[in-house]
């Protein structure tokens, strides 16, 4: 069974370890960054929740979820004041195509609703343009592209 861990000191090894393939590296940053950028998130006042998706005890990818903005976040935009934002999914290139990323978007999701950071109206998302296997994943969950852009990636909404 599918679960989110929260990144710890005791996990956090083996999520850096984990990697998409060499096509994919584009399309999202390595989890060490991943890390980076959620604890400067947290330092400069904002919120980060980085976990490891876990099959069992055996770690197949990470998720990120974030809300509102921090201190730092120069251009941030307009959609990320006071929403949700699925801010980071991988899946590490053996465990693809087992339905892991759209297991894990389930259970993103499902930490959302539990409003760890209060109300807010949507879930926001960005991704490369041409990165159709994601447009198309989370379209099948109700994302809509917005026709703004997050620097050079598109920008897609799902009401909560």
């Amino acid at each position: 069974m599918l679960r989110l861990e929260k990144v710890n000191g005791k996990n956090v090894w083996e999520l850096l370890n984990l990697q998409v393939s060499d096509n994919q590296k584009s399309f999202v940053a390595a989890n060490d960054i991943s890390i980076i950028e959620a604890y400067t998130a947290i330092t400069g006042n904002g919120y980060a929740f980085p976990f490891g998706i876990y099959d069992g005890e055996i770690p197949v990818g990470f998720l990120m979820i974030g809300f509102d903005s921090d201190d730092y976040w120069q251009d941030a935009p307009e959609i990320a004041y006071g929403n949700y934002n699925l801010w980071r999914l991988m899946i590490d290139k053996q465990y693809q195509g087992k339905g892991y990323g759209r297991e894990a978007i389930k259970l993103a999701l499902d930490f959302i609703s539990t409003k760890p950071c209060g109300e807010a109206e949507y879930c926001w998302l960005s991704y490369e343009p041409e990165n159709k296997v994601a447009a198309s994943l989370y379209s099948s969950f109700g994302f809509k592209e917005t026709g703004e852009m997050d620097g050079e990636e598109v920008i897609a909404v799902l009401k909560l």
